[in-house]
């Protein structure tokens, strides 16, 4: 079997292993007062170039529900692409988290949100009137949904928007590092220097167990944080092991290792796919997935042939206006990995132009 189904598929790379052995032996003070997770903190602020507040938690959801319900009260609303992990994928663990704040679906190309279309949904919910959920919030993804990347400039446009209107601004960076390094920029100029508040900081998808960071550029804002943790039950009591994930993660620019590897398997799937007849990329491949549109007959064959790739909206509003699948088409994702072979991305496209 080929999986490409997701980044999730995979295990550990070998040096998180090493560090979580490392880390087992002996004792540690715990709930996150270990050495490993001072060591983590502070990898986290020089890499950020900024004082930050940094609490560990083991899994995406509990990252991203955490952080907007550090940003919005119960009756907050927070802006975000209709198609967003967050509004999508999280079975509602934002507002459950936020004690019931709404997320406000946004449409958008290319799973984007503008910082033109912000401004008129947060028109639609003026502050002060009692009826209305107050604007709170905006989130984003980065990698998007659709597996495209938001400019530096589009970032920053958002994040001028956020601040004019006195919202905090979210950043799910599930992918971070893959976004990072196909953009080629530093992590302060893809976060606080665009005004973003909090990053969802993934590590999990590209190399350790189960493990993400939050992460605050405001102190202030990290006040509560503590107490929020502890009582949604995502505090870790043994926060070594986290801890010890996470410093092994950012050692010797390991996650950035990760991350061009990956992308670069997915760009030479892309390249191979995309020239086959038949085959379509409707947006183009920025991070670490390609989705194409394939004949039925050339995804079975790749199915029959023991390749896995994650079956995707066919009516997704993401799609390019003039991007219609066929009744004889299918629409999937492939993601690779840290792990992916360069010769199962070949053995993959050589069976597509067999087909």
């Amino acid at each position: 079997m080929i999986n490409l189904a997701s980044d999730n598929v995979v295990g550990a790379s070998k040096q998180v292993l090493e560090a979580l052995i490392a880390a087992n032996s002996g004792a540690e003070a715990a709930y996150g007062s270990d050495h490993y997770t001072a060591e983590a903190e502070a990898m986290l602020a020089e890499i950020f170039e900024h004082e930050v507040k940094v609490f560990l938690v083991a899994t995406g959801t509990g990252a991203n529900a955490l952080a907007l319900a550090a940003l919005s009260p119960p009756w907050g609303a927070i802006f975000c692409h209709e198609e967003s992990h967050v509004a999508d994928d999280e079975c509602g663990a934002p507002e459950m988290f936020t004690d019931g704040a709404k997320l406000i679906g946004l449409p958008g190309l290319n799973g984007k949100l503008t910082a033109g279309r912000l401004e008129t949904a947060i028109a639609r919910y003026p502050k002060g009137v009692v009826k209305a959920v107050q604007p709170a919030a905006v989130s984003i993804s980065q990698v998007t949904e659709s597996g495209t990347l938001y400019s530096l400039a589009e970032i920053a446009e958002i994040g001028e928007v956020a601040r004019r209107h006195d919202l905090g601004f979210h950043l799910d960076g599930a992918r971070f590092a893959n976004a990072l390094v196909s953009l080629g920029c530093t992590p302060a100029d893809m976060t606080w220097k665009a005004g973003v508040d909090i990053v969802s900081f993934g590590a999990t998808k590209n190399g350790c167990f189960a493990c993400e960071a939050v992460i605050f550029f405001d102190p202030a804002r990290a006040e509560h944080f503590g107490f929020r943790r502890k009582r949604s039950g995502h505090t870790v009591s043994k926060g070594r092991l986290l801890g010890a994930q996470m410093s092994a993660y950012l050692r010797n620019n390991h996650w950035l290792e990760n991350a061009r590897h990956a992308n670069g398997m997915a760009e030479r799937l892309a390249k191979g796919l995309g020239g086959l007849p038949g085959v379509r990329l409707p947006w183009p491949s920025q991070a670490n997935e390609v989705f194409a549109v394939l004949p039925k007959a050339t995804a079975k064959t790749l199915s029959d042939a023991g390749v896995r790739a994650a079956p995707w909206y066919e009516l997704s509003i993401s799609l390019p206006t003039n991007e219609k699948i066929g009744t004889n088409e299918v629409f999937w994702r492939f993601v690779t990995s840290f792990e992916t072979a360069p010769d199962q991305i070949d053995q993959v496209i050589a069976l597509a132009r067999g087909a």
